[in-house]
């Protein structure tokens, strides 16, 4: 298993988690919860590997994957009260999930011979399509869609992925600070209340 490989399974671990939290909070049925919990983890990858070609997808050559995502769903079942307790949970395990996920679009577009400014659109999706779905199967706006930094971490992550590998840094450093510079930010941006300008006025802003 080579480097990017270890970040691809640590990013579906957070994503994972992530998806089964979100379905943990709305009571869902078992079923429910795999299918969330597979789609935050899978849907961005999913989407990815059929814009760049890749045939069969990429999570259906390795049941790597499949186990990983039902023991996320097992290991979450058990510790969701613990877990569900922690209002920050869900967030973190998603902005780790974004992080790892915008590094792995990034690599992939790249072996594809794509243009830089691709491969960050590839990594934005990667990172954050599965939290779309996510959020649109348990009846939320995503956060994506709204005036969070979210999508804005994963670019300026992907700029810094660039201006690394301009200096020929090797990719066992460009790789994690990468990643760093994406959570990094979507939690300062949080943690500061740091949000994209609203195009609406104070009257029509919508409520969240």
């Amino acid at each position: 298993m080579n480097f990017i490989e270890v970040i691809d399974l640590i990013g579906t671990i957070a994503f994972a988690i992530s998806g089964a939290l979100a379905a943990f909070s709305k009571k869902l049925d078992p079923f429910g919860i795999v299918i969330i919990a597979f789609v935050t983890a899978a849907g961005g990858g999913t989407l990815r590997d059929i814009l760049i070609g890749i045939q069969p997808i990429s999570w259906m050559r390795n049941m790597t994957f499949i186990y990983t995502i039902l023991a996320c769903v097992v290991i979450s079942f058990f510790f969701r009260k613990y877990l569900l307790k922690l209002r920050t949970t869900l967030f973190l395990f998603d902005t780790i999930g974004i992080g790892l996920y915008t590094v792995v679009g990034l690599e992939m577009g790249l072996k594809a011979g794509l243009h830089p400014l691709i491969c960050i659109v590839l990594g934005c999706t990667t990172a954050c399509f599965g939290g779309v779905i996510r959020d649109i199967l348990v009846n939320e706006i995503p956060v994506i869609f709204r005036k969070n930094i979210y999508a804005t971490a994963c670019i300026l992550g992907g700029g810094v992925y660039f201006i690394l590998l301009k200096f020929k840094l090797p990719l066992e450093i460009v790789f994690p600070a990468s990643a760093i510079t994406v959570i990094a930010i979507r939690i300062a941006s949080v943690v500061f209340k740091i949000n994209l300008p609203s195009p609406y006025s104070k009257e029509e802003t919508p409520e969240e």
